[in-house]
């Protein structure tokens, strides 16, 4: 039987969890695959950092070109989550004609373009599963299985801190701060939770999974990102009240015409949509193909043995690739998609909260303003207050563009009435 060996790039938490799974579950892999995986070599950092003793000292080096030097090893797993130096091993390995499997999603978002042209160029494939959403196999559907389908839509909870930190906002209705240290307590976000938080980790994983669905790389400045630092309790509350659960969501479309929109975001999700209902650190997607309809994809988006699960499965992939040669090396381009377009001229839904001086004429002079800039108004909740106090306004906004909604919010920020900065969150229906 033959026998391909591993190098593996990082022994963090992914990169323990591979190798422990490889080595458990060996005999499975052989009598599936027909060929046995071996992990040849493991490139660390650092050499005094305490690791599981059943890692044999002989496999580890510090210096992660001994990998692509080593003519037994046929197949780089990249798991040290840099950039720099995770992208000149990946291209160094492609060069080579070593096959890669990588879970690196900032990486593969910033620099997708030149890695796929380099496999492209070297005829050597380049598997990415864990990139996105952990072991859920979204990569898989959208590359393999919907092939056929023209890509609708895809909207997806894809941050797992994010999800959590909402998710304990509205059921035990902690303030974001509150949500954000339970969730550092129980190990859900770093100590520097920005990119989970900011929007940023989505942001990374919506661009991935856009250019695999459209057809060409989609560049990190076109996507809109918006985090979730700026959600309240307040916000939380009257969003249930008004029907909706508030998500962290990635949204990803096509219209009529070929042209795209990506964006990242808190937006308010009807409370019967299916989506509303993943709480915790669970990821979820919604794709919606042309022939295929709707699809759901639910499972864990982060975590040792979810990611893990993805690292086995595209090296499983690696094997059938190298015994029987591909033309597909990870990210086929085509022309039948057009522009991303910018956040000024994507439509949407608004929820609108504004804190105000609770008298006469206010409601009027906002309405009014929304009016002249052909904005509608589908709803308005409002607090009874004591007269010229300050009290939370929030209105539901019809269907408008962000550069519409943005004019319009300047002016309303301006009045006399209006006490605070106006928070502006959007609205899905899924229409």
């Amino acid at each position: 039987m033959q026998t391909l060996g591993i190098g593996l790039a990082g022994l963090g938490n992914v990169g323990a969890g591979v190798f422990k799974h490889l080595t458990q579950n060996r005999a499975l892999l052989r009598e599936r695959l027909g060929t046995d995986l071996e992990v040849r070599k493991i490139a660390i950092r650092d050499p005094m950092k305490r690791r599981d003793p059943s890692v044999p000292e002989a496999l580890l080096t510090t210096r992660a070109e001994d990998l692509l030097d080593d003519p037994s090893i046929q197949i780089i797993v990249e798991l040290m989550g840099q950039k720099e130096l995770s992208l000149a091993l990946i291209l160094g390995a492609l060069e080579r004609g070593k096959v890669v499997v990588t879970g690196n999603k900032a990486l593969l978002a910033e620099h997708g373009q030149e890695i796929f042209a380099t496999a492209t160029r070297c005829k050597v494939p380049i598997f990415f599963e864990a990139a996105v959403a952990g072991g859920i196999p979204i990569i898989k559907a959208i590359r393999e299985s919907f092939i056929g389908n023209h890509i609708r839509s895809i909207h997806g909870i894809i941050n797992g801190t994010s999800n959590y930190i909402l998710t304990r906002m509205t059921e035990a209705g902690l303030g974001f701060n509150e949500a954000l240290s339970e969730a550092q307590e129980a190990g859900y976000a770093e100590a520097d939770p920005s990119l989970d938080i900011n929007g940023g980790d989505a942001a990374h994983k919506a661009v991935i999974l856009a250019s695999l669905a459209y057809g060409f790389w989609i560049p990190t400045s076109n996507v809109f990102v918006e985090g979730i630092e700026q959600i309240t309790a307040g916000d939380i509350s009257f969003a249930r009240k008004l029907g909706y659960a508030i998500k962290l969501l990635g949204i990803i479309k096509a219209d009529d015409q070929g042209k795209i929109e990506v964006r990242v975001h808190p937006t308010l999700i009807p409370k019967d949509h299916v989506l509303a209902s993943v709480n915790g650190v669970f990821n979820a997607l919604a794709v919606h193909g042309d022939i295929v309809g709707e699809s759901l994809f639910y499972g864990r988006g982060a975590g040792q043995d979810p990611t893990t699960s993805s690292i086995i499965a595209d090296l499983a992939d690696a094997t059938v690739a190298l015994l029987s040669p591909r033309s597909n090396y990870g990210f086929i381009p085509h022309q039948l998609y057009g522009t991303c377009l910018p956040i000024d001229q994507i439509v949407s839904e608004y929820y609108l909260r504004l804190s105000v001086s609770d008298r006469p004429g206010v409601i009027a002079q906002i309405a009014g303003i929304l009016g002249d800039g052909a904005i509608g108004i589908s709803s308005i909740f409002q607090p009874e207050g004591e007269d010229g106090e300050v009290v939370e306004l929030v209105l539901l906004i019809h269907k408008a563009t962000n550069a519409q909604m943005t004019v319009a919010l300047e002016k309303i920020a301006a009045l006399s009435c209006v006490k605070k900065i106006p928070r502006l969150i959007r609205v899905e229906n899924f229409s």
